[in-house]
C-alpha cells in the first residue's frame, strides 16, 4: 500500500452527530488517542470493547499505509484505586501498578497490539500542575481550599459534544454537589490531600489530579492540539469527554480533536452491564470459559456504536461461526501442502473458466472488505466478507484433487493471502514467527507467557534499580543477553528486543 492510501474512509464524528470523510491532521499520519482502564481491578468486558475495536481500527489504518502513533493511558491516580487500596490495605500506587501488570496479560490474550505510548497520570503530575496553573492564569479556573475548579461558564462551547444544554446537565444525577463552587456544573481539576491518599506539591497545597484533567494533559502532550481521533465508550461522552474539551481547548486556543468516535455500551439481557445490576463480568472470568479469539470475534462481530449484548449461548455461537473460518484456513493450509505438476499445459479460457471466475471473486472480496472498513469501520460488515471467503475457498478446494496444476496453486495463494490481510486488520487470530495464522492455542499460550515472563523479569529489575542494586540489575540484564533478549532503558520505559525486533 502506497503511504496513506486510504483517502475515503468515512467516520461517524460524536461532536457533528454525522459521518465525515477522515482527513488526517497530517498527510500519511493519524494521531489516535483512546482513554484506557483505572487500574483497581481485572478489565471487564466493558473495557475490552473499546480496546478491541480501536485497536482494530489502528490496524486499518497501518494496512493502508499510514504511519499511526497510538497512545492510550492508564489512569492509576483515582477515587476508586484509593478505595479499593483501602479496603486492601495497600499502597494506591502499587495496587494500581499490579493491576496494570494484569491489564496487559488480559489485552495480550486478546491480541491488542501496545500502544506506542502507554502513558500513567502518576508519571506526569508537573505536566498536569503546569496545565492547571495555565487555566487559572487564564480566567478559566480558581482555587478554593486548596481545591482548583474548572469554570463551566467561562468556556462558550460546553455542550457540544453531548448536545446539552447547562440546564440538562444540571437536572442529571452525576453532577458533583459543592458548596464551595461557583457553580454546581464546575469540576475539579485538583484535588486537596486527605489523610492517607498519594499527593503531590502544587502551588494549592499537597494534593492530586483530578480524573478528567489527566486525559487531557497527556495526549496533548504526546499528539499536539488537534489530533486526529480520540475514542473510547459511549458512556465517556458526559461528563469526561465534555470536559476534555473545555479544558483543553480553554488552555490550548484551539481544536482539540478532530475526530471523536464512541463505541456502544454491552448490554447483559439487553439490560446495561453494571456491578449494581450483577451482571458485571471480568474478562478474566469470561477467558476461562472461551478462548481469546472468540472474545475477540464476539466484540467485533456487531458494529461498534450498536449495544452488544452478551451472553453465554451468544459466545457460543460465535465460537461455533469462528470454528468454520478455521477449518476453511486448515483446509487451504492442507490444500496449499500438494505438489503441484508444473508440467500440466495451462488451461484453455473454457476449461479455466471456473478457477478465473473465483480468483476474479476473492479480488472482489478484498474491496467488499475496505468498503466496510471505510464505511465508519464497519467491522461486521468485514467479518461476514470473511465468511464469504471460507465459503468460497471451501468450495475451490473440493474441486481439487490429487497434484494441483499451477492456476490451482496460485488460486490457493491468493486465497491464503486474502486471510491474512483480513486478520492483520481484524487481529482474530494469533500469528506465528513465519507470519502464519496459529488456529490453536497452544502458540497463543506459549507467546503470553513469554510476555508474562518478561514482564516480570524486567519489573524485578527496576525494583533492583530503584534500591540501587545494581549487581542485581546487571545480572539480569547480562542473563538474558544470553538469552538473546536485549533489554533497552528508555525515557518511555524498558523494551526489550529480539532478532532486531523491539517490543513495547
Amino acid at each position: 500500500m502506497s503511504k496513506g492510501e486510504c483517502i475515503h474512509v468515512e467516520i461517524y464524528n460524536t461532536l457533528t452527530r454525522r459521518k465525515e470523510t477522515f482527513q488526517p491532521r497530517e498527510p500519511g499520519k493519524v494521531y489516535i488517542y483512546v482513554c484506557g482502564p483505572t487500574t483497581y481491578n481485572y478489565i471487564h468486558l466493558g473495557n475490552a470493547r473499546p480496546l478491541i475495536f480501536f485497536d482494530t481500527v489502528r490496524r486499518y489504518f497501518i494496512y493502508k499505509g499510514y504511519e499511526v502513533l497510538y497512545v492510550q493511558n492508564f489512569t492509576d491516580v483515582d477515587d476508586k484505586i484509593i478505595n479499593r487500596a483501602r479496603e486492601d490495605g495497600a499502597d494506591p500506587l502499587e495496587l494500581s501498578s499490579r493491576y496494570i501488570r494484569e491489564y496487559f496479560k488480559d489485552a495480550d490474550a486478546l491480541n491488542v497490539m501496545r500502544a506506542d505510548k502507554h502513558p500513567k497520570v502518576s508519571e506526569h503530575i508537573a505536566d498536569i500542575v503546569k496545565t492547571v496553573e495555565e487555566l487559572v492564569r487564564k480566567g478559566y479556573a480558581y482555587a478554593v481550599d486548596g481545591d482548583v475548579y474548572f469554570e463551566v461558564r467561562k468556556f462558550g462551547g460546553y455542550g457540544k459534544l453531548s448536545g446539552r444544554t447547562p440546564e440538562d446537565m444540571l437536572a442529571g444525577a452525576r453532577v458533583e454537589v459543592d458548596v464551595r463552587k461557583r457553580d454546581p456544573l464546575d469540576f475539579a481539576l485538583w484535588k486537596a490531600a486527605k489523610p492517607g491518599e498519594p499527593s503531590w506539591d502544587s502551588p494549592w497545597g499537597r494534593g492530586r489530579p483530578g480524573w478528567h484533567i489527566e486525559c487531557s494533559v497527556m495526549s496533548l502532550k504526546y499528539l499536539g492540539a488537534g489530533f486526529d481521533i480520540h475514542g473510547g465508550g459511549h458512556d465517556l461522552i458526559f461528563p469526561h469527554h465534555e470536559n476534555e474539551i473545555a479544558q483543553s481547548e480553554a488552555f490550548a486556543g484551539k481544536q482539540f480533536v478532530r475526530y471523536w468516535m464512541h463505541n456502544g455500551f454491552i448490554t447483559v439481557n439487553e439490560e446495561k452491564m453494571s456491578k449494581s445490576l450483577g451482571n458485571f463480568f471480568l474478562v478474566r472470568d469470561i477467558l476461562a470459559k472461551f478462548p481469546p479469539e472468540v472474545v475477540r470475534f464476539f466484540l467485533l462481530s456487531t458494529h461498534y456504536r450498536s449495544p452488544l449484548d452478551f451472553d453465554d449461548e451468544k459466545m457460543a455461537a460465535a465460537g461455533r461461526g469462528l470454528e468454520r473460518i478455521k477449518t476453511s484456513i486448515r483446509l487451504l493450509n492442507e490444500a496449499m501442502e500438494r505438489p503441484v505438476d508444473r508440467s500440466r499445459a495451462p488451461a484453455s479460457a473454457g476449461e479455466g473458466s471456473g478457477l478465473d471466475a473465483k480468483a476474479a471473486a476473492l479480488e472482489g472480496m478484498r474491496i467488499s472488505f475496505e468498503a466496510a472498513m471505510e464505511d465508519d469501520l464497519n467491522t461486521a460488515l468485514a467479518i461476514g466478507v470473511i465468511f464469504d471467503l471460507a465459503r468460497e475457498t471451501n468450495s475451490a478446494v473440493r474441486q481439487m484433487s490429487g497434484r494441483l496444476s499451477p492456476e490451482e496453486s496460485e488460486y490457493l495463494k491468493k486465497a491464503a493471502g486474502l486471510f491474512h490481510m483480513f486478520n492483520e486488520v481484524t487481529g482474530i487470530f494469533q500469528t506465528g514467527p513465519d507470519g502464519r495464522i496459529l488456529l490453536e492455542g497452544s502458540g497463543n499460550e506459549s507467546s503470553r507467557l513469554t510476555e508474562g515472563l518478561l514482564s516480570l523479569i524486567i519489573e524485578i529489575r527496576q525494583e533492583a534499580r530503584k534500591k540501587k542494586d545494581w549487581g542485581t540489575a546487571d545480572r539480569i540484564r547480562n542473563g538474558l543477553k544470553e538469552l538473546g533478549i536485549v533489554l533497552e532503558d528508555t525515557p518511555q520505559g524498558v523494551r526489550w528486543k529480539k532478532q532486531e525486533q523491539i517490543f513495547r
